[in-house]
């Protein structure tokens, strides 16, 4: 799987979201900045990335995901 496949995935169900996604093929880092992580907790935020990803990982396609989640106002201060 290629990090533009997993951006792609991710766009389907988080399309208000700015996504980057970097990997050597099932090893990835993913960057995830959007409104919809407004009142969430971080164990939160990263369920809702996870359930989009379930399936590749499931299906070994995805091994390892390191993933960062930011609203817009928090990726600013970054």
């Amino acid at each position: 799987m290629s990090p533009a496949e997993i951006k792609t995935l991710l766009l389907l169900d988080l399309p208000d979201c700015e996504i980057t996604a970097e990997g050597d093929g099932r090893h990835f880092d993913i960057v995830v900045v959007g409104q919809i992580f407004s009142d969430l907790r971080p164990v939160q935020r990263q369920q809702l990335v996870y359930a989009v990803l379930r399936d590749c990982i499931s299906d070994g396609s995805i091994h390892a995901v390191n993933m960062k989640t930011f609203t817009p106002e928090e990726w600013q201060l970054q």
